[in-house]
C-alpha cells in the first residue's frame, strides 16, 4: 500500500473511548442541526432559482446559489478535518467576470460548475443521513454504551466517504489545475534564485574583477611618466585581469544559457559538460530532431548538475549520460558506477532537480543502492521546435 493510500484509508476499529472516538460523536450529533441548515438552503435556492428562469434574474440567482453551497461544501470540510481527520483539497475557485471572459461567460461557467452542483447533492442527501446518525449516537450514549464505539467508527467512515466523495477535487481536471498551480509555484521560485545566483555572480566575480582592473589602470596611467617599467608591469598584471574577467563572464554566460546549445544541440553541448566531468564519460544522443528551446534547456541543464554530482559525491571510476526520444517523451538517463546512496529527500540537489521537472510535467526517479552506483531517470515532455 502506498503513503497516499494510508493516508486515505479510513483508521482501524478502536474499542476504547478515546479522543478521536469523541470527536467523531461530537462529528455525529452536529450533523442533523448543519444538514438541516444545508438542506434548507439547498431546497430554497433549487425552488427560488428553478421558478425565476423564466424572469432575467433566475439564472444569475442560480448561479449565486451554487456559489454559496461551494462555501457550504468548504465549511464541511473543515468540520470534517477537525473531527474525522479527513483532509480534502480545495476546489479550484471561480474567475470572476473579469477574468471570467465577461458576465455572460461567469454566468456559465457558474451554472455549470461541477463542484457547487456535487454540494447540492450532498446536502440534500445530507439530512436523511443526519437524523440517522444523530438518532444512533443519541441513543448510544444512554442505551447502547457497550458496542457505541463500534458503531461511531461505522457512521464516520460513511461520512469519511461521502466527505471525500462529494466534496473533494475528484475530476481529473481539478487534481490537474492543483498540479499546475503547485508547479507554477516551483518555477517562480527557481527562476527567482537563478537571477540571485546571476546577480551574486556578477558582483562577487567579474564586477569585483573589472573594478580592481580599472584601479590598476588609473595607477599605471599616474605611473606612465614617471616610472614607465612600474607602469609596463601594471599593464601586463591588468592583461592578465582582463583575460580571467574574460573568461568568468564566459562561464557566467555559460551557466545562463551556453552558445553551444544554441549553435549545434544537445549531443555537443552534453559532450562539452562531460569534457570537463572529472571522471571519464560516454554520451550517447539519439534524438530524431532536436526539441523545443525549453526543453532542451531544461534537459542541459539536468544532465549538467547530475554530472557536477559525479565528480563532487560520487567516488565513480565512469559514466554515462544517454538521452533519446520515447513518443511524447523525451527521456535522460544518467549513470555511474560510484558508492551510491543518492537519496531526493533532505533539501538535497536531487529534490531541486525533481521539483523543477515535476513543473514542467517531468517525472525524476533515483535507483541509487549503496555502493551500487546510481542511475537516474528523468522525462520531459517532448515539444517541436518551431
Amino acid at each position: 500500500m502506498t503513503a497516499n493510500d494510508q493516508a486515505s484509508a479510513p483508521p482501524p476499529v478502536r474499542p476504547a473511548f478515546d479522543a478521536a472516538t469523541w470527536k467523531e460523536i461530537a462529528y455525529l450529533l452536529s450533523n442533523l442541526p448543519v444538514a438541516l441548515i444545508g438542506f434548507v438552503y439547498t431546497v430554497f435556492m433549487i425552488a427560488t432559482a428553478g421558478g425565476l428562469t423564466v424572469t432575467a434574474i433566475g439564472l444569475p440567482l442560480l448561479a449565486c446559489g451554487l456559489l454559496g453551497s461551494r462555501q457550504f461544501g468548504k465549511l464541511e470540510r473543515v468540520r470534517a478535518r477537525a473531527l474525522l481527520g479527513v483532509r480534502v483539497d480545495e476546489p479550484t475557485p471561480l474567475p470572476g467576470p473579469a477574468r471570467a471572459g465577461g458576465f455572460f461567460a461567469w454566468l456559465w461557467a457558474g451554472i455549470k460548475d461541477p463542484v457547487g452542483w456535487r454540494t447540492v447533492l450532498y446536502e440534500l442527501v445530507r439530512l436523511p443521513w443526519g437524523v440517522l446518525t444523530f438518532s444512533i449516537a443519541l441513543t448510544g450514549l444512554f442505551v447502547l454504551w457497550p458496542v457505541l464505539p463500534y458503531l461511531v467508527r461505522v457512521l464516520a467512515n460513511a461520512d469519511r466517504a461521502m466527505v471525500r466523495g462529494l466534496l473533494s477535487p475528484s475530476d481529473e481536471l481539478e487534481r490537474r489545475i492543483a498540479e499546475l498551480e503547485s508547479g507554477r509555484g516551483v518555477v517562480v521560485d527557481t527562476a527567482a534564485a537563478d537571477l540571485r545566483r546571476i546577480e551574486r555572480d556578477l558582483h562577487d566575480g567579474a564586477q569585483a574583477r573589472l573594478v580592481a582592473l580599472a584601479m590598476g589602470l588609473g595607477l599605471a596611467k599616474e605611473k606612465l611618466l614617471e616610472d614607465p617599467e612600474g607602469a609596463a608591469v601594471m599593464v601586463d598584471e591588468a592583461h592578465g585581469e582582463v583575460k580571467l574577467a574574460l573568461q568568468e563572464l564566459r562561464d557566467l554566460a555559460r551557466g545562463i544559457h551556453p552558445a553551444v546549445l544554441t549553435d549545434r544541440g544537445l549531443d555537443a553541448a552534453l559532450s562539452s559538460v562531460a569534457s570537463r566531468c572529472l571522471v571519464p564519460v560516454k554520451v550517447i544522443v539519439d534524438l530524431p530532431a532536436r526539441p523545443a528551446e525549453a526543453i532542451e534547456g531544461i534537459a542541459y541543464f539536468t544532465v549538467s548538475e547530475l554530472l557536477q554530482n559525479v565528480s563532487k559525491h560520487a567516488g565513480a571510476r565512469g559514466a554515462s549520460v544517454e538521452v533519446w526520444r520515447a513518443g511524447a517523451r523525451l527521456l535522460l538517463r544518467v549513470s555511474d558506477d560510484g558508492r551510491g546512496g543518492a537519496r531526493t529527500s533532505g533539501g538535497s540537489g536531487l529534490a531541486g532537480l525533481a521539483e523543477r521537472l515535476r513543473a514542467v510535467d517531468g517525472v525524476f526517479t533515483v535507483d541509487s543502492p549503496d555502493g551500487a552506483g546510481t542511475v537516474v531517470t528523468a522525462e520531459l515532455p517532448w515539444r517541436d521546435r518551431p
